[in-house]
């Protein structure tokens, strides 16, 4: 797409909005029950293409990425008639007679850049909120996951006129120079890595426009001596190797207590051999590596520690193993960065001290999971470690909850998502003040008297 084409889609939706098209609830709605009724008829295209895309399982395809979807515009169309209505609020004595209201208005015209990882769920799920607080949307699919962008581009073109949402395929200098450079969107909600995300960020400061970011990062998996292991190895060998790791809150590395290391290394070794079999290439339940490029860095990191099960790969069907790799440090490469891949590096602690060195090597994470029955220890770690988000005893589930926003913190984003946190992200609040239009208070206009001051300072002390 050029620069000319991708200006007119631009044009059409600032002009299309301007003229008030996407406010009325009736409208939002049915654009919601029009996308989610376009994604049951094309359920079978998107899981192709996803297995296509990453190898994804039926399973995983629909759980992941169609199934959350549906929720969302479920629970979304469930609650908009109640969020979109105006919100009185408290108001101040020292405005009174007035009343206060709160008025959640569209942004206007939005950009939406989605990954590869999770090609449709994460392009889709912030599109169900930009539709739901009104606005126009111009979506940019990764061009990595090529079979599912192509789907998404053809459930958008046949469900919305361009001149409300529509889609642009091609390379990342679309991304930057075609698309942020030239063109002042209201919002731009970005997934993708840290590195690309500075990138936009910095692009959207030319235009002040403000921006989300869903970025990444080191999230650790912490497993006590105090916890119920056979449980926890379970929960984490899915949460770990779910998408083969590709997965932005995928436990990145493992911190476990060095009393029970051993024995919960056997466990988790155990149950990849039960979710994968003998021999994972086999096995339908585990993805591949989305390309070469990803799969050669992650071939790197098998170089380094200890093998301890797995670290079997094959680059022509960009497969990995799921693995597991003991004697890592924090100055070993497989920590300096996301590893995003089935491949858990192992670390050890003895103390609360050592959990907060190590984790804030790679300071705030995008997820944290815990792993105990000791109360005491859940609250220092939530209290003393900043991260995005995460679960107490399980892995990933976090995201399944609507009424938890998601998002990063620090290096790991900015700004969250999900549910009513999806509908107010792509919403300005507007406050209103309403004075009664006959009675009014003296207090207020000059000359001001020492009474008046004196009343004012009782008032507001």
């Amino acid at each position: 797409m050029d620069d000319i084409s991708i200006k007119e889609a631009f044009n059409l939706k600032r002009e299309y909005f301007d003229n008030g098209n996407t406010k009325s609830y009736d409208f939002r709605f049915h654009k919601l029950q029009i996308l989610k009724d376009a994604i049951k008829r094309y359920e079978l295209e998107i899981v192709d293409a996803l297995y296509k895309d990453l190898h994804k399982s039926d399973f995983e395809a629909f759980t992941s990425e169609i199934g959350f979807v549906y929720d969302e515009i479920n629970y979304i169309m469930k609650h908009l008639k109640s969020w979109m209505k105006p919100k009185k609020v408290a108001t101040p004595v020292t405005t009174y007679p007035a009343k206060s209201y709160l008025y959640s208005e569209p942004l206007g015209v939005v950009l939406i850049v989605g990954p590869w990882n999770y090609p449709f769920h994460l392009l889709m799920a912030p599109l169900v909120g930009a539709i739901a607080a009104g606005n126009c949307a111009i979506l940019k699919p990764s061009n990595q996951a090529n079979n599912t962008a192509k789907v998404v581009e053809k459930i958008i073109t046949e469900i919305f006129d361009e001149e409300y949402i529509s889609v642009i395929q091609g390379p990342g200098s679309i991304l930057g120079n075609m698309l942020i450079e030239k063109f002042r969107f209201d919002h731009i909600f970005f997934t993708g890595s840290e590195r690309v995300g500075k990138e936009v960020l910095k692009m959207a400061a030319a235009h002040l426009t403000p921006v989300t970011l869903e970025l990444g990062g080191k999230s650790p998996a912490i497993v006590d001596k105090n916890t119920n292991l056979d449980l926890a190895a379970k929960r984490l060998t899915t949460a770990k190797y779910y998408n083969a790791g590709q997965t932005c809150v995928a436990p990145d590395y493992l911190l476990v207590h060095e009393d029970v290391k051993e024995d919960f290394l056997k466990i988790m070794i155990k149950y990849i051999k039960d979710f994968f079999g003998d021999n994972p290439r086999e096995s339908k339940d585990l993805g591949r590596i989305i390309n070469e490029k990803r799969f050669d860095v992650l071939k790197g990191f098998l170089d380094e520690g200890h093998v301890i099960v797995g670290g079997e790969s094959n680059r022509e069907e960009k497969y990995i193993a799921p693995t597991i790799i003991d004697g890592i440090d924090l100055d070993s490469a497989i920590m300096q960065e996301e590893i995003f891949g089935p491949i858990l590096p192992v670390m050890t602690y003895k103390d609360t001290d050592q959990i907060i060195k190590v984790v804030r090597k790679n300071r705030y994470p995008l997820a944290l999971y815990l792993f105990t029955n000791d109360k005491e220890l859940e609250d220092f770690i939530i209290e003393r470690i900043e991260f995005g988000g995460g679960c107490i005893n399980n892995g990933l589930l976090h995201l399944l909850n609507s009424k938890l926003p998601f998002g990063g913190v620090g290096n790991s984003g900015m700004g969250n998502y999900h549910g009513r946190y999806s509908f107010d992200r792509f919403s300005h609040k507007k406050s209103i003040l309403k004075s009664h239009k006959n009675i009014d208070m003296p207090l207020r206009y000059p000359p001001y008297s020492e009474g008046q001051l004196n009343l004012v300072k009782k008032v507001m002390k």
